[in-house]
């Protein structure tokens, strides 16, 4: 029978993988596997294929990006297909046009849903969920010097809400942008159009290696964060907005803020 299953991976290592996702990998004729949307820092191709006595055949961007995952959707129109995805599956919006594609040829679909940055760095700051707005990517300032990223945390902030910044990653190249190169980016928007949305001291938060066992978390102003030393990749940035009196109390205790950011809170 066709069918493609999209599992998620998890945040950190081999081990993030749900006892669901592992089974299904067990069943499968044929398993992809993507690692260039995101970092798994402790993961291991060898455990994982001895685990689920599976081959892992490694695609690369140009397999779903540039030939639209053709050689997914053929071994899935032949058998049961697994592709294994860093995060949650149908985070990244390649991995949506895949699976649009696959209805359209009649393959079957589902998905193993796994841990997702988007809700555990948010779960690491202490900040509440649903007090978030537009989530942003910060692209690498040589490649793409986008004020994007600015004038969403800019919007969020009218707002009172929080912002959540995914940071970029150019895996294939083994480049992961840091939090420092973010903040020094948004603070060079900032001296050019002087909206006030990114200043040194702006409340922000700063995750790294989030699912894993040590993960670091720094909350601070900006000028003070620059300072601080994240470790190893990946990293992600939250710039906070209205502060409830809890979340204050949060950054303070779990993420080593400074004592006067519980006077911010409302």
């Amino acid at each position: 029978m066709s069918e493609l299953v999209f599992v998620g991976l998890g945040l950190h290592d081999h081990l993030g993988i749900s006892l669901q996702g592992l089974e299904e990998m067990k069943t499968a004729d044929t398993v992809f596997i993507e690692l260039y949307t995101s970092l798994l820092p402790g993961f291991s191709h060898q455990s994982l294929s001895k685990l689920s006595g599976k081959e892992l055949n490694i695609l690369q961007r140009k397999d779903l990006e540039e030939n639209n995952g053709k050689i997914v959707l053929l071994a899935a129109e032949k058998g049961k297909t697994v592709l294994l995805v860093p995060g949650d599956p149908l985070i990244a919006t390649t991995h949506v046009t895949l699976r649009i594609e696959a209805r359209k040829r009649g393959i079957k679909s589902r998905i193993v849903h796994g841990s997702s940055i988007l809700s555990a760095a948010i779960g690491l700051s202490g900040l509440h969920s649903y007090k978030f707005g537009k989530s942003v990517t910060i692209p690498f300032a040589d490649e793409n010097p986008s004020i994007t990223p600015y004038a969403v945390i800019g919007e969020n902030r009218k707002l009172g809400l929080h912002t959540l910044c995914l940071l970029d990653i150019k895996a294939e190249d083994n480049r992961f942008l840091k939090i420092n190169d973010a903040l020094k980016a948004l603070l060079d928007i900032e001296a050019k159009r002087k909206e006030k949305a990114v200043t040194s001291n702006s409340l922000a938060v700063g995750v790294a290696r989030a699912g894993s066992t040590s993960p670091t978390v720094k909350a601070g102003f900006v000028n003070d964060l620059l300072k601080q030393e994240f470790g190893d990749p990946p990293h992600t940035l939250i710039f906070a907005g209205r502060l409830h009196f809890m979340e204050a109390e949060a950054l303070v205790v779990l993420a080593d803020a400074p004592e006067e950011v519980r006077r911010l809170a409302n």
